[in-house]
């Protein structure tokens, strides 16, 4: 990763944005607790349970998708909306409680203090239930020898993001790995990564995760990222 200085802002507005699809049973959850630290805009990926309408009514500013298109369309959204409204940093945490708002103060901090542009939560691997340490555990790794550095968790969605890293990093991902391409977009532009500790939270909600089909999605990810390593572009 190019050492460059963090560029942070001292004044400006930090939101969080919300990608949601069909969490009517968390949103509102959600979006209660983050407003105890910032606003909290809520991405609709085109629910059809009510959550945009929940989550309006516990407070949140909703910017909607007609149909679903997928988290790394949504992201884009609300990358778009943050840096039309001129926020020096926005917070990504999930729908679904797997994120505690209350932990929005930790990377603030991270990010005022210089840490980087790019800040990410960090989970315990050692607290996932057994079926999810593994895969995680090994995407870690791969991802890590693909990018060329320690990558301490490779799926956490909990993140703070610059206003320059969202008008110029953009996944064109449109499942779970968009994630992982905003991380390597991120170094290849030179932005620095920083990392906090989080809880490791899992709920009651069944995982959208396909073991076979989104693994070897995975798998090509890590091979086009260690391509791009060395090429010094993503394509």
């Amino acid at each position: 990763m190019p050492e460059t200085q963090a560029r942070v802002p001292r004044t400006g507005e930090i939101i969080a944005l919300i990608p949601c699809y069909n969490e009517a049973k968390y949103i509102a959850a959600v979006v209660e607790r983050t407003l105890k630290h910032v606003p909290a805009v809520v991405v609709d990926d085109g629910s059809t349970d009510g959550s945009a309408a929940i989550a309006a009514l516990a407070g949140a500013k909703i910017v909607a998708h007609a149909v679903n298109q997928g988290k790394g369309k949504a992201l884009n959204t609300g990358f778009d909306y943050a840096v039309a409204r001129g926020v020096a940093a926005a917070i990504t945490l999930d729908a679904d409680g797997q994120h505690d708002p209350d932990e929005i103060p930790l990377f603030i901090q991270a990010f005022y203090s210089g840490q980087g542009d790019l800040i990410i939560g960090r989970r315990s691997f050692g607290q996932m239930p057994p079926r999810n340490q593994f895969g995680n555990r090994v995407g870690s790794v791969l991802l890590g020898w693909a990018m060329g550095q320690p990558i301490p968790d490779n799926q956490s969605g909990y993140r703070l993001l610059s206003r320059d890293v969202m008008a110029k990093v953009r996944p064109s991902s449109s499942r779970f790995e968009a994630e992982v391409e905003i991380l390597l977009r991120a170094q290849l532009a030179g932005f620095r990564v920083g990392w906090v500790p989080i809880k490791t939270i899992y709920n009651d909600k069944k995982s959208h995760f396909h073991p076979v089909d989104d693994s070897l999605l995975f798998l090509k990810m890590v091979w086009r990222i260690w391509r791009a390593r060395l090429r010094g572009s993503f394509d």
